[in-house]
């Protein structure tokens, strides 16, 4: 099995979303352009990504949506799929689970994690929300590996570390601090504060 790009998967996770809705929509077939005018990308891009996981439309109808969606699947999910837990279930964390939770069949949060007592041991959205002195044992009972962390920045170091212990092959970081991790972990940071004073500054130029 061929290893992709780091964009050309973030690019896939982006055509199999746009796929969906547009199958919903009563559309069977679609053609490059299409697809790249919905992501505001070029139409060599998209046909690149899908000659690279091996996949070819025709002239006259274009990529066939559902068997471009299946393949897509094919190479993003694992067959028995992948759980996931988050760590810390404050106001964002609380937001996550509730907008995720649903949207993929092969990845769901199966476990939640907190230091409050008025949250753990306690069931939100489907979820159980365990006491943070738990990570480990849970994780590694339950076969997850992938942990969405969404604690205050001075807490993150230390559940990285329990995570690492765990098991966990792969981290959303959703802290303003900047993580070390393993090489076997896959780390994915997302800092709001500078995207919000990106896209600020851009305004600021118009």
């Amino acid at each position: 099995m061929i290893t992709l790009p780091e964009k050309t998967v973030e690019r896939l996770c982006k055509y199999r979303r746009v796929l969906y809705n547009t199958i919903s929509a009563g559309k069977q077939h679609i053609f490059s352009h299409e697809l790249a005018n919905l992501l505001q990308i070029t139409p060599v891009q998209v046909r690149r990504d899908i000659m690279l996981i091996g996949y070819s439309g025709t002239l006259r109808k274009g990529y066939d949506i559902k068997d471009l969606i299946s393949l897509i699947g094919n190479i993003l999910d694992t067959p028995e799929g992948q759980k996931a837990a988050i760590i810390g279930l404050g106001n964002l964390g609380s937001s996550i689970l509730t907008y995720f939770n649903g949207k993929r069949a092969k990845l769901s949060i199966i476990a939640a994690f907190d230091i409050d007592p008025q949250k753990t041991n306690r069931v939100f959205g489907g979820v159980q929300c365990y006491p943070v002195d738990r990570l480990e044992e849970v994780i590694k009972a339950q076969g997850i590996r992938l942990a969405i962390l969404t604690v205050p920045a001075n807490q993150s170091p230390d559940i990285v570390e329990v995570l690492a212990m765990s098991g966990v092959k792969g981290i959303m970081n959703f802290t303003p601090k900047a993580l070390h991790v393993p090489d076997n972990i896959y780390l994915e940071e997302y800092d709001m504060v500078t995207s919000m004073e990106k896209v600020a500054y851009f305004i600021k130029q118009n």
